[in-house]
């Protein structure tokens, strides 16, 4: 059978009338077209045909709920790793443009290769990298049967990990072999977006992005992280 992927999910849209930036704060959930894009995640992991043996998910609300549809069409449980969660920052719970706008902010802006608002881009890079590896380590030694007699044919399988856009994004860069620093409207990470990893001899490769939620992007609205 084909080698063993990981596929990182990023969540659908979240529900943010007040367009802050909302981090790791609890009780931010999906809007209704969040769970529209989710599903659209979903939909495109089935129609690849392959066996998904774990669904593994960010503690934040939002990635539980972007993980449920998946969890169902495959009947696993959600796990949850705390090393796939949003990095934390200095700007939680304000609106971007006016925390730009106030001198006070100011000194948190210093460092954009660190960067200096949040958890060290390094930091992000080793806990997601961990995670990915240690998918790998779980699902490649899974047996997974095909044909109708039902027997274990080939050691291998998927698994699905939902993050966020920054971790997802820095996992991408360490791959590539890019630079951390970067502007954040560069990222290419939607929302529901799907970014493919293999492993070869021990390293990460990237074989796929997909934006299964696109046709619902334009009414869709993006401020939560930085």
């Amino acid at each position: 059978m084909a080698a063993s992927q990981v596929h990182l999910v990023r969540h659908g849209e979240v529900h943010n009338p007040d367009g802050i930036l909302y981090g790791r704060m609890p009780g931010f959930h999906l809007s209704e077209l969040g769970r529209s894009m989710a599903q659209t995640a979903a939909d495109d992991l089935v129609a690849r045909r392959r066996p998904v043996a774990a669904v593994i998910a960010s503690p934040l609300q939002r990635t539980q709920e972007s993980a449920s549809p998946i969890a169902t069409v495959y009947g696993r449980p959600i796990e949850t790793d705390a090393r796939l969660i949003e990095p934390a920052n200095h700007f939680e719970g304000k609106v971007m443009s006016d925390a730009l706008r106030n001198p006070l902010n100011w000194p948190w802006l210093v460092n954009p290769l660190r960067p200096s608002w949040g958890e060290a881009y390094r930091s992000i890079e080793e806990r997601m990298l961990a995670a990915i590896h240690a998918a790998f380590d779980r699902v490649e030694r899974i047996p997974v049967s095909s044909g109708e007699s039902g027997a274990a044919a080939d050691l291998g399988a998927d698994a699905v990990l939902v993050s966020h856009q920054l971790p997802i994004w820095i996992a991408h860069l360490s791959v590539a072999g890019e630079r951390f620093a970067h502007d954040p409207r560069t990222r290419r990470c939607s929302l529901s977006s799907i970014t493919t990893f293999e492993r070869r001899g021990g390293q990460l490769v990237e074989v796929g992005y997909a934006d299964p939620a696109f046709a619902l992007s334009d009414a869709s609205t993006d401020v939560g992280a930085v």
